[in-house]
């Protein structure tokens, strides 16, 4: 029951409907027994100031942030964590005491469901295919967790090696367009493959990253971060050829637990958030 004690969360972007964090964000606070509710918010890019103004004015707990808005955020925040900073986007704000604080918790969200799955990081060697926004969270946990050597396979290779430049002092890292020849022997030595595009996502499924399976390490772990559909054909190709596999419904969880976790200082049950998802996914094809 809501009642004026309840606290209010939510994330903003543009668009934003299609946004499934209200569905499991939800579905965590209740189970946890918290008087919270989370709603999704659109938030057009000339109005992010006077929103961020208001949402502070009426004493929201916390916001999600989500595209178009995870840069343009942080010039209104009072303090922004060093994993944020070192980023360069914000997807988490916690109000308190009328100041904003701002995190990224895509590293965790990335992270995790690996963790949990029992790969180790340390000492590996990943391929990376594509050079977008999530390109840069995800290539963040692979140093933080001890990764050995980061390659990129990507359409644009300017684009793929501005990418790796900002992070060559920390890690052994290079990018490729995805046909090159050097790209594809990388690929044979990969320990773990990962998707970052969006090729394969509903509702144009019969797409995937041009990958050679003959080619890849045939002991490579698989992470697509697409959740819709839960096999993509890229995971589809992937399993057949017996890889241990990994879809994006378990990242969405994790980052989203990690958040609810700053606002509240709860503990929060992933499993229901992953549960929820798969359920209303199901029911609402």
């Amino acid at each position: 029951m809501y009642t004026g004690k309840t606290k209010n969360l939510g994330v903003i972007g543009y668009p934003i409907k299609h946004s499934l964090s209200p569905v499991i964000q939800n579905a965590a606070i209740a189970k946890a027994g918290l008087d919270y509710t989370y709603i999704a918010m659109p938030i057009a890019p000339e109005d992010l100031k006077v929103a961020v103004e208001g949402l502070k004015a009426i004493n929201f707990s916390g916001f999600n942030v989500t595209i178009p808005h995870k840069l343009a955020i942080m010039q209104y925040l009072d303090e922004i964590d060093d994993t944020a900073k070192f980023i360069g986007a914000v997807n988490t704000v916690k109000i308190d005491n009328g100041k904003l604080y701002g995190y990224n918790t895509d590293v965790i969200g990335f992270i995790n469901p690996l963790l949990k799955e029992g790969f180790d990081l340390k000492d590996k060697t990943a391929v990376i295919l594509g050079a977008g926004g999530a390109s840069r969270a995800i290539i963040c946990g692979l140093i933080k967790h001890g990764v050995k050597r980061i390659v990129i396979g990507v359409r644009n290779q300017a684009k793929g090696a501005k990418l790796a430049e900002g992070f060559a002092d920390l890690v052994s890292i290079e990018a490729f367009e995805w046909h090159d020849e050097t790209f594809v022997s990388w690929l044979m030595k990969a320990d773990l493959l990962v998707n970052t595009t969006p090729l394969g996502m509903f509702p144009n499924v019969d797409n995937m990253p041009p990958v050679d399976w003959d080619k890849v390490n045939k002991n490579a772990f698989v992470y697509d971060i697409i959740y819709t559909p839960a096999e993509t054909r890229f995971l589809q190709e992937a399993k057949k050829r017996g890889h241990k596999i990994l879809n994006g419904e378990r990242m969405l969880a994790e980052q989203g637990a990690a958040s609810l976790r700053y606002w509240t200082g709860a503990d929060v049950d992933v499993d229901i958030m992953v549960k929820t998802l798969r359920e209303y996914l199901a029911t609402n094809k």
